[in-house]
């Protein structure tokens, strides 16, 4: 299964995309600002989106949020990079925030699509999301 985040909206204070799965939108998302990285130094601490590239996931019991959730691996200058429900960029922490951008600087409905995609998710064996 492939997903591909389409970022659209690269702001000052947060960052605005639309999730596909095999090129059927899901749904909006927010994270932190899209910075250059060439370096660890680079990197604002939870303020800072994810680089672009393609990344395995895997579905595993979050730590923090102690529930089943996707988990992109080996992304540059970064760990536990989840894809979850939130509102705004601040509730990031360079994860990706799922929901409907129907408010600005926020996504709303999140626990929905967190939950629907887990659930899509959940049977697949290869799964990978672009990031452009």
């Amino acid at each position: 299964m492939r997903l591909r985040l389409h970022r659209f909206y690269k702001g000052e204070l947060y960052t605005i995309g639309k999730l596909y799965i095999n090129d059927e939108y899901l749904c909006d998302t927010i994270e932190d600002v899209v910075r250059e990285l060439n370096s660890i130094e680079d990197k604002v601490y939870c303020e800072t989106a994810i680089p672009s590239g393609t990344y395995k996931i895997i579905l595993n019991v979050s730590p923090k949020f102690k529930r089943l959730l996707p988990r992109l691996l080996d992304v540059p200058f970064f760990e536990g990079i989840l894809i979850h429900k939130g509102n705004t960029a601040e509730h990031s922490c360079g994860c990706i925030i799922v929901g409907e951008n129907k408010v600005k600087g926020k996504v709303i409905n999140s626990t929905h699509y967190e939950k629907k995609l887990v659930e899509l998710l959940k049977d697949e064996k290869d799964i990978e999301i672009t990031v452009e």
